[in-house]
């Protein structure tokens, strides 16, 4: 092989396949590639597999195979290898978990096959995603130069190729890019889109992006009276939906040829995609961890709050939301928690310019910052604002509330908890069957019941509550199916007025007297004594917010 002949093998071969060498390079998932030569690097590869020890796999020619569950010194590994060659594959990938690249390479020599070793943390799902848009990004060549995931670049070059303005929308409709090339004319929804970074409408419940979706190719959008016509292209990766591309029309001699350029496009806009939601990923992750050790570990607290960036001098206070759902754990509760995690951060980031917010445990949590003279004002207006745009994204309500402020760094775990209690107690109003609806609210809206359930949570961690005169009336109906409880309820509620009590329980007067008498003689209860009243209005009132 000559010197054209090996570049144009490195570079993918004459009849438009791609090579191994750029796929490794587009993945850009650290494989280690375990025994490079011209020969492996330059194979052509035409597709992607999932490797199953029980499955016949009748043509693996030119496919890049994932060993999943499979390590260099499996019993299946060799026959895998053996497979692998005889059917002309082009690279098996596999996990080292523990074996030295020494042990590995001394495996696999014999075999002439290409061998990438991924990382063991390395999810075989976004693998085998990346892979697949490797092979169809890398045969396409009219974008070059750009770094993967850049998407702004991406757009700028794409705009060049399609000589129209072009934005890069995610299925919740965030713009993730667009262009910025002089010269291209674009119209007052270009104009809002890009600066919000959101569409007016989201995808969900926008036709337009209904009909690009159904399409498999790009297709045009005609203009209207107050928008001009758009070309535009489902993204996907495999069968997953990342988002669309959108082209302001470059006019009629010129579309076609849009067209045709977006098309090509389809496969490397998946990879720039799937590049920068990684990135974004990998932000929000050490973003979570930053924002869990600021709330949880005041150790470091001034640590996380440097890294962060935060400017603690005017206060924060701490922000919860969750979607009160009658199942969660499922695949449509999670993805309505990430839309959530979407929501806080935009809203917040138009607020306040900024946004530091972070899932925790299905919870998203956001520090809001205390700026102008009514801040409170400001942080019931912001909740009140996802609580309204939370109907875009779940059908389920929106519970927000929102925790005092913490003027220091250090204060921001107490912030939460009173979040995190408002936020209970505000789900534990909820109606049972039917009927929810969205909440938001301060801590101090909330601060009496609250305070109580706390002063409940110390009478239980104290024991102060087991041998009382409530826990012997307790006892009692619960025996005798009696409603002594209720009776004292009553009594309490209504300041000892029998008429009143009568209507509340829907008994007779004398049925009161009697339940009354009986309170006093058979349980020694004395409710003329104050002190006495007061413990059990205390007890009853703390235990009733907390069976909610």
């Amino acid at each position: 092989m000559d010197v054209e002949d090996q570049n144009q093998g490195q570079r993918g071969t004459h009849d438009g396949a791609v090579s191994l060498a750029d796929c490794i390079t587009l993945m850009q998932a650290d494989l280690v590639h375990v025994n490079p030569s011209p020969s492996t690097s330059g194979h052509r590869v035409a597709g992607v597999l999932m490797y199953d020890p029980l499955a016949e796999m009748t043509t693996v020619a030119d496919s890049i195979i994932l060993a999943v569950g499979l390590s260099c010194e499996s019993p299946g590994f060799l026959t895998l290898l053996e497979r692998a060659t005889r059917g002309n594959a082009a690279a098996v990938v596999v996990k080292a978990y523990g074996a030295s690249m020494g042990r590995m390479r001394a495996a696999v020599e014999p075999f002439g096959l290409a061998v990438l070793v991924a990382p063991d943390s390395a999810e075989w799902s976004r693998l085998v995603t990346l892979a697949r848009a490797a092979v169809g990004g890398a045969g396409t060549d009219s974008v070059s130069g750009v770094r993967l995931g850049d998407l702004y670049a991406f757009a700028n070059a794409a705009a060049s190729i399609a000589n129209g303005a072009v934005s890069i929308v995610d299925p919740l409709g965030r713009v993730l890019g667009y262009s910025t090339l002089p010269g291209q004319p674009i119209d007052e929804l270009r104009r809002v889109t890009t600066l919000s970074l959101e569409e007016t409408t989201a995808p969900a419940f926008d036709k337009d992006f209904k009909t690009v979706y159904d399409s498999a190719t790009a297709i045009l959008i005609p203009a209207t009276d107050q928008e001009l016509g758009r070309l535009a292209l489902a993204v996907r990766a495999g069968d997953e939906l990342l988002g669309s591309m959108w082209i302001i029309d470059p006019g009629a001699e010129r579309r076609g040829a849009a067209l045709a350029a977006l098309d090509r496009m389809a496969a490397l806009a998946g990879l720039h995609m799937l590049h920068a939601r990684a990135a974004l990923d990998f932000g929000q992750r050490r973003n979570a961890d930053l924002i869990r050790t600021l709330l949880d570990d005041t150790a470091h607290a001034s640590f996380a709050a440097a890294q962060l960036g935060l400017d603690a001098a005017k206060g924060f206070a701490v922000a919860a939301f969750s979607i009160v759902r009658p199942k969660t754990g499922n695949l449509e509760s999670i993805q309505e928690i990430q839309k959530l995690l979407h929501l806080v951060t935009t809203v917040c980031t138009v607020q306040f310019g900024s946004s530091h917010s972070a899932m925790i445990d299905s919870v998203v949590y956001a520090l809001l910052p205390c700026e102008g003279n009514t801040p409170r004002s400001v942080h019931r207006r912001v909740v009140a604002d996802i609580g309204a745009y939370s109907q875009t994204i779940s059908s389920y309500p929106l519970i927000a509330a929102v925790g005092g402020i913490a003027l220091d760094v250090e204060d921001l775990p107490a912030s939460r908890a009173q979040a995190l209690q408002t936020l209970k107690l505000l789900v534990s109003r909820q109606p049972v069957k039917g009927g929810a609806k969205s909440a938001a609210s301060l801590y101090e809206d909330h601060r009496v019941p609250l305070n109580l359930l706390q002063i409940g949570a110390f009478i239980d961690e104290q024991d102060m509550a087991d041998a009382d005169d409530l826990a012997a009336l307790q006892a009692h109906d619960n025996e005798h199916q009696s409603e002594y409880v209720d009776t004292l309820r009553a009594y309490l509620e209504s300041n000892g007025n029998i008429s009143a009590m009568a209507a509340r329980l829907h008994v007779h007067n004398n049925t009161v007297r009697y339940r009354l008498t009986r309170l006093a003689a058979d349980f020694g209860l004395d409710l003329d004594d104050p002190h006495k009243r007061l413990w059990l209005w205390l007890r009853l009132v703390t235990m009733d917010l907390a069976s909610r």
